[in-house]
């Protein structure tokens, strides 16, 4: 009795009607649906430079190595191991002894053939008086003038060998072709050493600057040569060494050459850099990655990487037309350059493509564009949407 008069008090019968009429209504049954936003970058040509990395080995800019001229025993070194030497600095001493006597030696046949001389030039100035009051027979003059030119032949052979005695003299003491970093000693003191002996005394490096050679692959070759013929163009794309860590090297480098022939067997030219070391960072034999310039595009389209997504194995973007609609579009991917693509085709300059939020898209969907520009809580409340 009790629930009969519950259900038929007017009042619930008021309420019940209201809610069976709000289930009838389709559109209160959710909120109205609101745009997605995705963050957009808008395409504007660029000027790049596209670098292959590649290895390289570094290479000294001169290499000398130390030989005796003369033979001897070593009395002395005169230089530090791995110090920076300059151009004729000496670094070894052999017995000077020998070449001294030799040299004193053909100083007295100097003197000796000198006297000769002079004796034959008096003999000669005698009979070319006499010879003129024929006293004496022109064949006694004549025999006289060729004793003088004989005798002036000798002083010059005489004169030429103390030179050379002179000169094997000063070779005596070694001294440094070029200017550079000189290597470990690999003779010591006591050592007997001749001109003919295959190994060195020692090496010195000149390092600063120093080469690093490439080998870059052929294909490549005649786009680089077109960017280096262009003019002014060798230092608008400097060479850039990479250390091991994968750093820069503070300083840049310039291509110089390349090779006149290609490895039948890896079909690559090798390119020859040389890159300023005052720190003498680069030692010869390090191998380093080299950053190669290959192109140079005034008019690139570049797209960050996230922006690409695959449709069915190839490249294609998600852009936001002037309705503020996104529609997927097939583009050609080239190069990529400090985390973004270069788009070659499908793509125009002051498009608005999608970098951020493509998971929630589909083709024609309107969405809500945020351009980079925008606050980092902006997306944030997109992202937990």
């Amino acid at each position: 009795m009790l629930i009969r008069k519950t259900l038929t008090h007017p009042g619930w019968l008021v309420a019940f009607s209201i809610l069976l009429a709000g289930c009838d209504d389709p559109l209160s049954s959710s909120p109205p649906a609101t745009a997605p936003q995705v963050m957009v970058t808008v395409v504007e040509p660029q000027s790049i430079a596209i670098s292959d990395t590649l290895p390289g080995r570094v290479t000294a800019l001169r290499v000398a190595e130390i030989r005796p001229q003369v033979s001897g025993i070593i009395q002395r070194r005169l230089f530090e191991q791995g110090a920076e030497i300059k151009q004729g600095t000496p670094l070894y001493q052999i017995n000077p002894a020998p070449f001294k006597a030799d040299v004193d030696s053909a100083q007295a046949a100097l003197q000796r053939t000198q006297a000769g001389w002079e004796k034959a030039r008096q003999q000669t100035s005698r009979l070319r008086a006499l010879m003129q009051t024929l006293a004496v027979s022109r064949q006694s003059f004549d025999d006289a003038l060729s004793a003088e030119k004989q005798a002036a032949a000798d002083v010059a052979q005489a004169q030429a060998t103390l030179e050379r005695k002179q000169l094997d003299f000063s070779f005596a003491t070694v001294e440094a072709p070029i200017a550079g970093r000189i290597d470990q000693t690999l003779v010591s003191e006591g050592a007997y050493v001749t001109a003919s002996d295959t190994t060195p005394l020692a090496r010195i490096y000149q390092i600063d600057p120093i080469y690093i050679d490439v080998r870059q692959p052929a294909e490549d070759y005649d786009a680089l040569r077109a960017q280096f013929s262009a003019p002014n163009l060798r230092s608008a794309l400097p060479v850039t060494v990479l250390r091991a860590s994968g750093a820069a090297y503070t300083q840049q480098g310039k291509v110089l050459f390349s090779g006149i022939a290609v490895d039948s067997g890896t079909g690559e030219v090798m390119l020859r850099v040389e890159v300023p070391n005052p720190e003498r960072v680069l030692l010869p034999g390090m191998f380093v990655r080299v950053q190669i310039p290959r192109q140079h595009i005034d008019d690139a389209l570049l797209v960050p990487q996230q922006a690409v997504v695959r449709e069915n194995g190839k490249p294609a973007l998600w852009v936001v037309d002037e309705q503020q609609q996104v529609k997927l579009i097939d583009v050609d991917v080239a190069d990529i350059t400090q985390g973004h693509y270069r788009i070659t085709r499908g793509i125009s300059a002051g498009m608005r493509v999608v970098t951020q939020g493509m998971d929630k898209l589909s083709e024609g969907l309107k969405v809500a564009a945020v351009l980079p520009a925008a606050t980092a809580n902006d997306y944030a409340q997109v992202e937990g949407q």
